[in-house]
């Protein structure tokens, strides 16, 4: 079976791992400092803040940016249940806008009505799904008009890029996951970035009971530390990222190219002036073709996965919180056509050709 997702370790992260162990030094320290330090200078952000998941990072991200109780957040709802749950960890109250059905992505005109619609909107998140940036032209430039708090969700983008700028470094705050099948890990891990100094003087102190100094506590805070052993890891990864990121594309050129011609399917496009980083690899498929075409895969030794099924607002969760069915058509589509094929850096040139060979084999294609 040619696996959904494969994380590469290898001997240099186990070296540093063990030197890490060796030094009875497993908490956080000198190691998440420089993870730390050359994870922002890689992103283009003055600071970053490391954590224990992507949720924590993306929870203090919004805390930096002063959402409170009370306050109005907009995001899409098609993304991981992370996102929209750390609002609530605020006290705030999601607003769904709906995605661009090309890019899956928050869709910015749709974002205005919104913001017109909802009065007093405290902050937007904004995520970069699948590794593809959002229009941050369109945004940034409704972010001045409204004059909202901009959160970037990159949890699935280490690495892309708007006009040549990396995603993380264009909001008063970002949020980066290092889980086991983003495009670099550690193991588990996150980190919130920001340009703010102030901003990461809270952050130090969310993710670290809220202290000042040793034994002084000035704000609440939280558990959210990265330790030396997922910082060590990070270190090591972050070094091979690049390399990881142009076999992605590679893999993702080569399906584009092989696949562009189906009726039955229908590839991710990558607009003018970004780089998709391709944490996944996602195609759509029509509603009544998806659990016959996964099924195929599957059965011929390709394995592919739905992310997501479900929009979150239609969440069992959520439903209980008052949302309704409908808010989001354009998300709600996406969620019953999307497919994610093999694309990470682990896969051979014989298992990119099975992938092909067995997409075009499959007698949607006939």
């Amino acid at each position: 079976m040619i696996n959904a997702a494969s994380p590469i370790i290898g001997d240099k992260e186990k070296k540093l791992t063990a030197e890490v162990l060796s030094s009875k030094m497993l908490a956080s320290g000198k190691y998440v400092k420089d993870f730390e330090a050359a994870f922002a200078a890689y992103c283009g952000a003055k600071f970053a803040i490391a954590n224990a998941n992507g949720t924590t990072a993306l929870h203090t991200a919004l805390l930096t940016a002063g959402v409170k109780a009370g306050d109005k957040v907009i995001t899409t709802p098609f993304s991981f249940i992370a996102t929209s749950n750390s609002i609530l960890f605020c006290g705030a109250k999601p607003i769904f806008c709906d995605i661009d059905p090309e890019t899956f992505n928050i869709d910015p005109v749709l974002l205005e009505e919104s913001l017109k619609k909802e009065k007093n909107v405290k902050a937007v998140i904004i995520v970069h799904l699948y590794g593809l940036p959002c229009n941050m032209d369109a945004i940034l430039k409704l972010k001045k008009k409204y004059k909202f708090k901009l959160i970037e969700d990159a949890c699935q983008a280490h690495g892309a890029e708007f006009k040549g700028k990396k995603v993380g470094s264009f909001g008063d705050a970002s949020a980066f996951s290092f889980y086991a099948t983003k495009n670099m890990t550690t193991g588990e891990g996150g980190a919130t970035l920001t340009n703010d100094a102030s901003s990461e003087k809270y952050a130090r102190q969310i993710i670290n009971h809220g202290r000042d100094g040793h034994s002084t506590f000035t704000v609440l805070g939280y558990n959210y530390r990265m330790t030396n052993i997922a910082a060590s890891i990070g270190i090591v990864q972050l070094e091979q990222l690049e390399g990881w990121i142009k076999k992605r594309i590679s893999n993702a050129d080569k399906y584009n190219e092989a696949f562009k011609d189906l009726k039955f399917l229908k590839t991710p496009i990558v607009p003018l002036h970004t780089r998709h980083v391709f944490h996944q690899y996602t195609v759509r498929v029509k509603p009544k073709e998806r659990e016959s075409f996964m099924s195929y895969l599957k059965d011929n030794g390709v394995g592919c996965g739905v992310y997501y099924d479900c929009v979150l607002y239609n969440q069992p969760f959520y439903k209980k919180l008052g949302y309704k069915n409908g808010l989001c058509p354009q998300a709600q589509q996406a969620a019953k056509e999307v497919v994610s094929l093999p694309v990470h850096p682990s896969l051979s040139k014989a298992d990119i050709e099975k992938v092909i060979k067995t997409v075009l084999s499959y007698k949607g294609c006939l």
